[in-house]
């Protein structure tokens, strides 16, 4: 099997062969339990992810309550918006499951660019779909109901529902428990 970094890649542009071995020599992998914290509020991210292998939750805490934004599984990229503006994060990144992550900072992302300068141009459209993504789930947040968004999220990633404890689900959908209880068993119904 391919290096989940070189296939996540290869969606953006044709790699050589040279560049396959570049990027599959790379040695910035780090495994983490869960629960582990990569990234708390107040903190200055100073590394961004790649998911290799398990599920990292995203999340405000507002008046001693999880608000999740997202989940991210593997071959996604986590690039927090501290690392960007250098200033303190205003959410955690946190470990659902037990990880194994590619870790990138700004000396490393240098030193590849550096090796590999045709990745330069990748960064961009890398971003736009990062951007897109998060607009596509902002405007369903916003105009779907909660049974509708977890109709969708069943759809585009049912891995989820068996992966994530169901409060951190209902979390996400900006609903309770109870209330993802009543919605699962009515569309069981």
């Amino acid at each position: 099997m391919k290096d989940p970094i070189v296939n996540f890649l290869s969606k953006y542009i044709e790699l050589t062969n040279e560049e396959i071995d570049i990027l599959s020599n790379q040695n910035f992998i780090q495994s983490y339990k869960k629960g582990t914290i990569l990234l708390s509020e107040g903190q200055i991210a100073k590394e961004c992810y790649f998911i290799l292998q398990g599920c990292v939750s995203s999340y405000y805490l507002v008046n001693g309550d999880i608000k999740i934004t997202d989940f991210f599984t593997e071959q996604q990229p986590i690039t927090p918006v501290s690392y960007t503006t250098k200033k303190p994060s205003e959410y955690f990144l946190e470990c659902l499951e037990d990880c194994i992550i590619s870790i990138g900072t700004p000396e490393s992302s240098a030193e590849l660019l550096r090796k590999l300068p045709r990745l330069a141009a990748l960064g961009s459209h890398i971003m736009e779909d990062q951007l897109a993504n998060q607009r596509m789930k902002y405007d369903e947040f916003i105009k779907l109901t909660p049974e509708e968004r977890y109709q969708n999220l069943q759809k585009t990633s049912p891995d989820l529902l068996n992966r994530v404890p169901q409060y951190l689900i209902a979390s996400y959908l900006g609903i309770k428990p109870e209330s993802l209880s009543r919605i699962r068993k009515r569309l069981y119904n």
